[in-house]
């Protein structure tokens, strides 16, 4: 069963709120009421109209946004909100009925992007797949991810990173990108627009489990090395994922000034990615902790 948890998150306009989950609410989905009446086929929808405060609800993939009336600041009742969207997602009941059994098919494009390393393209899509970054290096790893399962059924798939609207193939020296490219972006295309299972809630269960480990083992880092893994979050990771990759803390050895990191996706094996170590990452950590860094080493993931 899914444990969901509410962040709140303000938007450009000062009616409305975010109410974002940890888990996919909808498949590729939004929906949009504008008072109870048309919010029949929403329980949740038509509970939160029950506040008097509220002018319109839109349920999304991964949030639900809120519209208010003047009458209220949203800081006086947003937590209030939160609870309660909060508390019926973990009741198990549903967030929108459908009415016919069909799933509803949504447009879904994708288009493929090169990478810094030219063994893996990156397809991206225009909805959100998943809430966070997933590695798999073959089949075996995919069990729970019936998408990528699909995947290394293809012969010349060697590895599978996916994180947020994009995936990232390895591919074998089998094949070129342009005799096999359209095929997947058209296999990705026709899977997601079906509406069939990116992820197993198995997946998301273990993720969980192991983000929280991780949690427990950054508390229990040396102070260098939390600075490490925070610039590593807030500055190199969204670069390194623009590019289909990710980038993981592994170690910090205070007597040798070495850095370890794993390296994920097209980052993996990249015939760049050494200068990419020693040009941006091993630059930066040495600039913003001076004294503190001798070397940045990559291992692939």
């Amino acid at each position: 069963m899914k444990n969901f948890t509410i962040t709140i998150e303000p938007t450009s306009n000062e009616n409305i709120v975010k109410f974002e989950a940890n888990e996919f609410l909808t498949q590729h989905t939004s929906y949009e009421f504008e008072n109870i009446d048309h919010a029949k086929d929403s329980p949740l929808a038509q509970q939160l109209f029950y506040l008097p405060f509220v002018k319109k609800v839109y349920i999304s993939q991964n949030f639900i946004a809120v519209e208010k009336y003047n009458i209220v600041a949203w800081t006086e009742v947003q937590n209030e909100v939160a609870e309660q969207i909060e508390n019926y997602l973990n009741s198990g009941k549903a967030i929108v009925n459908i009415s016919n059994d069909t799933p509803k098919k949504v447009p879904v494009t994708i288009y493929a992007e090169s990478t810094p390393n030219p063994s893996v393209l990156k397809f991206v899509a225009n909805k959100k797949l998943v809430l966070k970054g997933y590695e798999f290096k073959n089949i075996d790893d995919a069990k729970d991810a019936p998408l990528m399962k699909e995947l290394f059924l293809l012969p010349f798939v060697k590895e599978v990173y996916i994180d947020e609207n994009y995936i990232s193939i390895t591919k074998f020296d089998v094949a070129e990108w342009n005799e096999v490219s359209m095929e997947v972006r058209e296999f990705l295309r026709s899977y997601i627009e079906s509406g069939k299972e990116i992820l197993s809630p198995n997946i998301t269960l273990d993720k969980k489990k192991i983000e929280e480990d991780a949690e427990i083992q950054f508390e229990k880092l040396d102070d260098i090395s939390k600075e490490i893994v925070n610039i590593i979050e807030e500055y190199i990771k969204p670069a390194v994922a623009s590019d289909g990759g990710n980038i993981m803390f592994e170690s910090y050895d205070p007597e040798s000034k070495v850095v370890k990191v794993i390296l994920q996706g097209a980052c993996s094996g990249c015939p760049s990615s050494t200068f990419t170590l020693k040009n941006g990452i091993e630059n930066m950590l040495k600039e913003m902790l001076k004294g503190q860094i001798s070397t940045v080493e990559a291992i692939n993931g």
